[in-house]
């Protein structure tokens, strides 16, 4: 007949290795993961970097090109996603109509008046125009 001291001990000692391997599941599990989103991490900064380097080549180019493009458009335009929303109600008009007169969806003026999203140089132009522009002149520019 065993030993009542080492039944006990070997019951401890069985106890023990069960639940350590449970912690060591849960920890190998994490373990992959981290280095998954790293290998991820690092496939992406592969990729970034030589965006960079294709960037940095030709970057001469670019840069001489963007300035004078720079000095044709005269000020920086401001955006206001509450100015948009007031310009649109005080013409009268409804989203869909500014954006047939923008020449853009009117899910895009719904995202600029809700401030999701902000819009490009070339709308920002058009959005300026809509401005100086006064109730009769919209309604002419949606019938023409």
């Amino acid at each position: 007949m065993p030993n009542i001291a080492s039944v006990l001990k070997s019951e401890i000692q069985r106890v023990a290795r069960k639940e350590l391997r449970s912690e060591t599941q849960q920890l190998k599990k994490t373990v992959g993961q981290y280095r998954s989103q790293i290998a991820q991490l690092k496939r992406r900064l592969q990729v970034l970097e030589q965006q960079v380097r294709r960037q940095s080549r030709g970057g001469g180019r670019a840069a001489a090109a963007a300035e004078p493009q720079d000095e044709d458009s005269g000020p920086s335009l401001r955006f206001s996603a509450k100015g948009l929303a007031t310009q649109r109600k005080r013409l009268g008009l409804s989203a869909a109509s500014v954006a047939k007169i923008l020449g853009v969806s009117a899910l895009s003026v719904y995202k600029w008046e809700s401030g999701k999203t902000r819009p490009r140089a070339r709308q920002l132009e058009a959005i300026a125009s809509l401005r100086k522009m006064g109730k009769r002149e919209a309604q002419a520019r949606l019938e023409g």
